[in-house]
């Protein structure tokens, strides 16, 4: 669900007929099977690609409708690129209530997950150069050249038809979250009679050059800022902004620091480099706990206690090892990358703490990933009814691009959380609102419970919050 995080610990991301050339055989008949973070026995089923580089399979998982009814099913649509959508089970609970009616269907893109995932093992490595980073893909490019070349956004939009076929259904409504809502999008251009109703969260859209992030995650590291001030125990850090600025000053400079190994704690046998320790920064801001928690862990690290610091990052190495790396950059670096200029890239860094972090990590592997570019064409009218779900402090895909960049879609609701960061679905009320959405597309939603989702107490000493002194704040108020 959640944005590219390489390597393993720091670097947080990261996103009409079948074509001519892909047949399918007939999906296998659906065994039971099971998914680490879904209770109940799930459908699987194994789709064939016979005309394809390396002949992959898809990994299909249905999650049944408990009663019989003749709602369309909903597919869900995993980010990266480069996540699985089986990597999804855990949403199928806030998602409970839809499941009622509507059968929830997962596809593995290819490449992914249990559809053949094209990993590089780079990422196992705790702290990397790019240079040896850039090195590793090399190898991985050449060892499956065709293979790489072969995956696109196109391609998995055209099998998620071939899906849609085999399985019988006359028409889906899609869930997408991050670089799912770019598939999606779409998937809602090229088959837009397949299609009835879409949620978006985190809005990725198809003319929106995502990799420039470091306005985003200025942005986002801001309104935290904003909203530590405001705490009455998360004030009493001090200015830890400016101590994080500090730290990201001393890395320029060359300095080296200890940073423990997250798992261990023991010293890591390299020490870290700026970009990882930028990369890592915007990698919390993801997450609404970990963002509670970086203003007392830079405060720690400010002091030479770096142990905080590092364990914040321990909680995003199951994300990273969910990614695709190859995927991932036959994706952005066909679809993304080779449509940035130097330009876009120097203002979009000006000014912020990542600088050009994110960005030169792509960059550098997509020299030597070099796969054909992949243009889209522009968007054409679209009505579908289009739920869109954005957190206020999103430091990849904020709000303004759900605002100002989908005037092609004509009929659409846009859901807020404030001081929300990347991925809203399974928080507050959001889950009875996609509910209810999916129930009647076409009428207004009751969006007052929004307001009542709040931040996550802030972290004001080694034992985590003070309770005592603040509940969970909601942005822009002060303890009551």
């Amino acid at each position: 669900m959640e944005w590219m995080q390489l390597p393993r610990t720091w670097l947080a991301l990261l996103f009409a007929g079948l074509s001519p050339a892909v047949m399918a055989e007939a999906p296998s008949v659906g065994e039971t099977c099971y998914l680490d973070g879904w209770h109940r026995p799930l459908l699987c089923h194994r789709l064939a690609l016979t005309d394809a580089p390396e002949r992959p399979e898809l990994a299909v998982m249905v999650a049944p409708a408990v009663s019989e009814t003749d709602e369309e099913p909903l597919y869900l649509l995993a980010g990266g690129p480069g996540q699985a959508a089986s990597d999804l089970a855990p949403l199928l609970q806030a998602l409970e209530p839809v499941n009622r009616q509507r059968d929830i269907v997962m596809v593995d893109r290819r490449g992914s997950g249990r559809s053949g995932a094209f990993r590089c093992d780079i990422d196992e490595q705790l702290s990397i150069s790019l240079e040896e980073f850039a090195q590793g893909l090399a190898g991985c490019y050449l060892a499956r050249p065709e293979f790489a070349d072969s995956l696109s956004s196109r391609q998995t939009v055209d099998d998620l038809e071939m899906v849609r076929r085999a399985l019988g259904h006359e028409r889906v409504a899609l869930w997408g979250g991050s670089w799912g809502t770019r598939t999606a999008l779409l998937y809602q251009q090229w088959y837009p009679e397949s299609l009835s109703e879409l949620v978006l969260d985190a809005v990725a859209p198809i003319e929106t050059k995502v990799f420039l992030t470091a306005q985003a995650a200025e942005k986002a590291l801001r309104k935290l800022e904003r909203d530590c001030s405001r705490d009455p125990a998360c004030a009493r850090l001090g200015d830890w902004r400016e101590q994080l600025d500090q730290l990201l000053a001393e890395w320029d400079s060359g300095a080296a620091h200890p940073i423990p190994d997250p798992l261990t704690g023991q010293p890591a046998a390299k020490p870290m480099a700026r970009w990882e320790l930028a990369n890592g920064i915007r990698a919390m801001l993801y997450d609404p706990v970990a963002a509670a928690q970086l203003p007392f862990a830079v405060t720690q690290a400010s002091r030479g206690n770096f142990a905080p610091l590092a364990g914040l990052s321990g909680a995003f190495i199951h994300a990273a090892d969910s990614m695709a790396m190859g995927l991932t950059f036959s994706v952005a670096c066909a679809e993304e990358l080779n449509r940035i200029t130097a330009a876009e890239v120097a203002a979009d860094s000006r000014d912020s703490f990542l600088g050009t972090a994110f960005y030169d990590l792509f960059r550098r592997g997509c020299d030597e990933w070099p796969v054909r570019e992949k243009p889209y064409r522009e968007p054409a009218p679209r009505d579908h009814p289009v739920l869109l779900i954005s957190g206020e402090a999103d430091p990849i895909t904020p709000p303004r691009y759900a605002e100002e960049a989908l005037d092609y879609l004509e009929d659409k609701q846009h859901l807020v959380v404030a001081g929300g960061g990347h991925i809203n679905s399974r928080r507050g009320c959001i889950p009875r609102l996609i509910a209810d959405f999916l129930a009647e597309p076409s009428s207004k939603l009751d969006v007052s419970c929004i307001d009542s989702i709040r931040r996550p107490p802030f972290m004001a000493a080694e034992f985590g919050p003070d309770l005592g002194a603040v509940g969970e704040m909601k942005p822009g108020e002060g303890a009551q």
